[in-house]
């Protein structure tokens, strides 16, 4: 009940995932789609989803380092994570 603002910085780490073969119509694609558990390096965490990065269990680590960007959803922006580092 005590809600507290404040600026990130955008950096992140994988907390948890699942991996959704046949992700909800909105996300724009057949799948796979991750649902992410991510932890802000401030502390919180929140559920998004990862981009730009193989939907597999070799590609999304747990720990592995994430960075703040914006997808657009149709007439939607929404907030995902990214690798912070370049996948191999």
């Amino acid at each position: 009940m005590d809600v507290e603002f404040f600026d990130a910085s955008g950096d992140a780490t994988l907390y948890s995932y699942t991996i959704q073969q046949k992700p909800f119509a909105l996300w724009g694609t057949d799948g796979p789609r991750s649902v992410a558990l991510v932890r802000l390096a401030e502390g919180p965490l929140l559920t998004s989803s990862i981009v730009n990065c193989e939907q597999t269990p070799e590609a999304l680590q747990l720990d592995m380092p994430l960075r703040a960007t914006f997808t657009p959803f149709d007439e939607v922006t929404v907030l995902c994570f990214e690798p912070a580092e370049k996948q191999p």
